[in-house]
């Protein structure tokens, strides 16, 4: 996900996109508990996603 793309989100779709990206990053922790996980990089594009629409979702209500 691009930087981008994360700024023109509206508030809410943010937070449904934080929301829908710590699923997946639970999930993809349990599965590299497990030994399954077949794209180990994803965790980490999963971390830094997760990073960029806190930060752009801070800097919105900042304005607010």
């Amino acid at each position: 996900m691009k930087i981008e793309d994360v700024r023109g989100m509206t508030p809410d779709q943010l937070a449904e996109q934080l929301v829908s990206l710590k699923k997946e990053q639970f999930n993809l922790r349990f599965q590299k508990a497990t030994g399954q996980v077949e794209k180990t990089h994803r965790v980490d594009e999963v971390r830094k996603d997760i990073a960029r629409i806190k930060t752009v979702l801070r800097a919105k209500q900042a304005q607010a």
